[in-house]
């Protein structure tokens, strides 16, 4: 990574060469992209600086540092999601650390996120997914003539959707040439023209496969969209698509107010990090540009773990 003259004077300490360590770490072993790679540094270089400035270090920060640390942030007026981002930096750091056997353990593993004040968003439960996916399936099975390629294409916009969190506009525009060549990867181009490639599960890959063959055979020409429509754009909207997912919704007995491209996308997200993704990894499969986005996720899964412990733990009970 690129650095001035004075940064690389600050570089000299021991504190900012364990910062080299992890970034690398990051790069290396979790394929961090470039712009994460600077927001890591950028955090922990804040940091430690908060930390030397009350005559501390890295290696020698404690739990209640950390806490100070947090304070401070609201205290100069941060919005608790940088609190939050900057937070997720320094437990990853730390645990780091911890790993590679500097320090004895990670005092950030126990100091709370910063609550968000945003609503929680929407997410629909891995049965009614399972659900929709089934109906939709369902539909391909008993799909004649030309219904049955409307039949595939919401069946492989569904599946896709719940594969990988694409937002409705980046789904319907895709092309055929985003598909890699061996249909393990979507090619995105996002919001400000950002590009990211985002993987395919083997379940989705299979489905999107197959339409690819009815896709071939339907088109007397070749194709420039993934999901072709008569419409003036040439490709399926995402308004039709949304019309389509609550006609599916509806046969399934679901609350339509629940359904929604976007909520898929929000459930994708959450079910990531519920079971262990890093929170950096879910941001770039996203496409947000400010972890602060990803992170709202965090606090629908602590909301989840509260739920938990109140309906099952035997002194949660009020008396």
């Amino acid at each position: 990574m690129k650095n001035s003259g004075s940064d690389k004077t600050a570089r000299a300490s021991p504190s900012h060469r364990h910062v080299d360590r992890f970034l690398e770490m990051m790069s290396a072993e979790r394929g961090a992209a470039e712009n994460s790679l600077q927001a890591y540094e950028r955090d922990l270089q804040h940091y430690a600086a908060f930390l030397e400035a009350r005559g501390g270090a890295l290696l020698t920060a404690t739990s209640d540092d950390i806490r100070s640390y947090l304070a401070s942030l609201e205290d100069h007026g941060f919005a608790r999601t940088t609190a939050a981002r900057r937070l997720s930096a320094v437990r990853q750091f730390h645990q780091f650390i911890h790993g590679e056997g500097l320090v004895a353990g990670n005092p950030a593993a126990i100091v709370e996120s910063p609550k968000a004040g945003r609503p929680l968003p929407k997410t629909l439960s891995v049965q009614d997914i399972d659900l929709l996916l089934a109906e939709a399936r369902a539909r391909v099975s008993r799909a004649e003539g030309k219904g049955r390629f409307k039949a595939e294409r919401l069946y492989c916009l569904l599946e896709l959707l719940a594969a990988t969190g694409l937002r409705v506009s980046e789904l319907v525009g895709l092309t055929v040439r985003a598909v890699t060549a061996d249909d393990a990867f979507l090619a995105i181009k996002g919001k400000g023209g950002r590009e990211r490639l985002v993987p395919v599960s083997d379940r989705a890959r299979d489905v999107l496969q197959g339409y690819l063959k009815t896709l071939a055979a339907r088109e007397a020409a070749e194709t420039k969209w993934l999901f072709p429509s008569h419409g003036a754009s040439g490709c399926l909207t995402r308004q039709h698509f949304a019309i389509e997912l609550k006609a599916l919704a509806a046969a399934c007995g679901l609350d339509l107010g629940k359904v929604s491209p976007h909520v898929l996308r929000h459930a994708f997200a959450s079910y990531l990090l519920e079971c262990g993704a890093d929170l950096r990894a879910v941001q770039q499969m996203l496409g947000h540009a400010d972890i602060s986005t990803t992170q709202i996720y965090t606090h629908v899964q602590a909301g989840r773990l509260q739920a938990v412990v109140e309906i099952h733990h035997p002194l949660a009970k009020k008396s």
